[in-house]
């Protein structure tokens, strides 16, 4: 009978693991979390390499591989420029843009 019991226990915690490290709508899993934090570096560097965005202004955030674009740019064709930038990223699923001009 104990065995028994500590085998459910057992099995009930794992399961309680588990369940705590899948997604939801609204929130990632784990791995989604590593996915996006991997999207948005890459996403900043392909920033960093290019001339014409200033990759200070632009911030960038990733959910379930859409990316969204916010802050400032100097021009329109460095607004393009992040957009396109960000689209050629791997993993990139969408691209949502909020950068405003200053």
């Amino acid at each position: 009978m104990q065995r028994i019991i500590a085998r459910t226990t057992l099995l009930f915690a794992l399961l309680t693991a588990l369940s705590a490290c899948s997604g939801s709508p609204t929130r990632e899993s784990t791995g989604e979390y590593l996915d996006d934090s991997v999207i948005t570096t890459k996403v900043k560097a392909a920033f960093v390499e290019d001339k014409a965005v200033n990759a200070l202004d632009i911030k960038v955030v990733t959910f379930k591989g859409a990316v969204q674009l916010s802050g400032f740019a100097n021009n329109p064709q460095e607004i393009d420029r992040a957009v396109q930038l960000a689209r050629t990223v791997k993993g990139v699923t969408s691209v949502k843009n909020d950068i405003r001009l200053k």
